[in-house]
């Protein structure tokens, strides 16, 4: 397939806003595509290479994407600079610069989707000494053959940046129309796609099998499942009452970062919340796995939590997160321990256990996991009650836990969904001086006096699921300790943005903007109105969006989630509607 046919649906894609339209343009291209380029195709229109949890890195940072532009388009890095700060843009930069080079020209070798594919991977796969010129000569070579319009968007894919705006269940909805028959196949390819989070398996699957191909898609060993998410309420009455009185599950929330752990035999891997490989973190939580899990064959969610190795106490996230180092791992490991805490089964043998109800895979789990120092099946009670989910609850607090995940007893495993199946109730909920929320770093101001050389102050942002942006929520400038105003600027680099990133909405403007990526936790006295920020712009008011009073750092970087997974602007409405005092209201 000529690439040229899918940077030109790429730009028709581009100029459109209509979820329907954007799905019938996409649903062609995907109909017009070899089946053996299906899967590629797949990939690149979500900006990537691989699935997710194959950690396959695609991004380049934009000096030296910009460096390949100079060589292809045979022009000054300045000058080429200069036009990406014109347009704040590099794929339309590289589109003017191309026409600027080619106009006149013949094309001595045309692009196909397979080599632009190919070198990408290449690319990706690049690494040690002399990785960084290959990388170089391998995106010039696509670019001397690249028309502007190509070139536009091989520069954006490869800075991941693409922005047509097609997120995984716009794909998910061209391909059930393309190859399934339309929408009474919609709910099916989500499913397959929830149990088995590769796009272009999924794609390329519903093209060559069809409806019966995706119903035999089940929970397979070594493919991470999409977690199953929780709601949130601020009081046990609330939640009794939204599961209409009936008796449900009350388990301990642990303060650690989930783990979906897949066992075969002796090999185990361990995956976060986000999909990623993480085994090489916790190699003592594999070993764990591999002594005290009575199951050869299992896929199973644990929260691992760092303890005291002298009391056996469990400690805040923030020190786990010692583990996730790139170095040192062998240290952490010593000074950090950790245990297990199950709560959930999905795979057994060969039974695919997520579409059983919750007692019965809670049942499984209790089999399977031997209960030790270090592992267990989390503490749960059975209750209708409000009164004694408060009191297991500050007993959870007390064992340092940070609430309850309450769920519905009949409820099954249901990958990639959030609903009140499951419903969070944690201490911090409970005041409006402690509310606890994830947001996005995506800009920095320069600090003055002891904080001069360095970001005094943070632009954070909530995640608008509906619109796909991440909007401006507050600034946050205490809570950091002399060592996280040194770390956060080294985490930050590798994001930092000459000019807004696109999807990212925000008034103020700060000294450096950085692409979403970071998640920080912080805690506010309470939410107010603003007529400076941005999230939830007059959804409360006109004129007026939602902001943070006081807001703090609590020391936790949420390396476990992706931005998307951040607190969202329709969280952030609910929290501010169910404050008793609405300051600015």
């Amino acid at each position: 397939m000529d690439y040229a046919e899918v940077a030109s649906k790429y730009a028709e894609l581009e100029a459109m806003s209509g979820r329907n339209e954007i799905t019938r343009v996409l649903a062609d291209l995907l109909k017009s595509t070899p089946e053996d380029e299906l899967a590629s195709l797949a990939y690149m229109t979500q900006g990537k290479l691989r699935p997710d949890y194959e950690g396959v890195e695609l991004g380049l940072a934009e000096k030296l994407a910009l460096r390949a532009l100079a060589n292809a388009a045979g022009l000054s890095q300045d000058k080429v600079y200069a036009a990406y700060v014109k347009h704040g843009d590099i794929g339309t930069a590289a589109e003017e610069l191309m026409t600027s080079k080619n106009q006149g020209t013949l094309f001595s070798e045309g692009l196909t989707l397979r080599r632009v594919y190919d070198t990408l991977l290449r690319i990706a796969r690049q690494s040690g000494s002399g990785s960084m010129e290959t990388k170089l000569r391998e995106l010039a070579s696509l670019l001397n053959d690249a028309s502007p319009l190509e070139a536009k968007f091989i520069m954006r894919t490869v800075t991941g940046e693409l922005r047509l705006g097609v997120a995984d269940y716009t794909v998910l909805d061209a391909s059930a129309l393309a190859f399934l028959g339309g929408k009474g196949a919609r709910g099916l390819i989500e499913h397959a796609y929830n149990v088995h989070p590769d796009l272009g398996f999924i794609v390329a699957s519903a093209a060559a099998k069809g409806l019966k191909g995706l119903e035999g898609v089940s929970a397979e060993v070594g493919v991470p499942i999409r977690p199953m998410l929780a709601e949130r309420l601020s009081s046990a009455e609330a939640i009794v009452e939204k599961m209409g009185g009936r008796t449900v599950a009350a388990e301990y929330k642990l303060d650690g970062e989930r783990l979906q752990i897949h066992k075969e035999g002796a090999e185990v891997a361990l995956f976060s919340r986000r999909l990623e490989v993480v085994t090489s973190h916790y190699p003592d939580a594999a070993d764990l796995v591999n002594e005290h899990v009575r199951a050869r064959r299992a896929i199973l969610e644990a929260e691992v939590v760092a303890i005291n190795q002298d009391t056996g106490e469990y400690l805040p996230f923030q020190e786990l997160m010692h583990r996730r180092r790139k170095y040192g791992v062998e240290q952490a490991i010593s000074d950090y321990p950790v245990a297990l805490n199950f709560f959930d089964i999905l795979l057994a043998g060969t039974s695919d256990l997520t579409g059983r109800p919750y007692t019965a895979r809670r049942r499984k789990l209790e089999q399977v996991v031997e209960q030790t120092e270090r592992t267990r099946a989390v503490p749960k009670i059975s209750t209708s009650s409000p009164g004694e989910m408060e009191k297991f609850m500050e007993d959870a607090i007390t064992d340092g836990c940070e609430g309850l995940v309450v769920k519905d007893p009949d409820s099954p495993y249901r990958a990639g969904a959030r609903e009140f199946a499951w419903i969070k109730l944690k201490r911090e909920y409970r005041s409006e001086l402690t509310d606890a929320i994830d947001l996005v770093v995506i800009g920095g101001f320069h600090g003055r006096g002891r904080r001069a050389g360095t970001f005094g102050t943070y632009l954070l942002a909530a995640y608008d699921s509906k619109r796909r942006v991440f909007t401006s929520l507050a600034k946050v400038g205490t809570g950091f300790s002399d060592q996280d105003l040194e770390m956060l600027p080294r985490l930050l680099d590798p994001y930092e943005s000459r000019v807004k990133p696109p999807g990212v909405e925000s008034n103020m403007v700060p000294d450096v903007w950085f692409r979403p990526h970071l998640v920080i936790e912080v805690i506010a006295a309470e939410l107010t109105l603003s007529p400076v920020h941005t999230a939830a712009m007059g959804r409360i008011r006109p004129g007026a969006g939602i902001s943070l009073r006081f807001p703090k750092y609590t020391g936790k970087n949420r390396d476990d989630k992706a931005p998307e997974d951040a607190t969202t602007v329709d969280e952030i409405v609910e929290m501010y509607q169910g404050q008793v005092k609405r300051v600015g209201g």
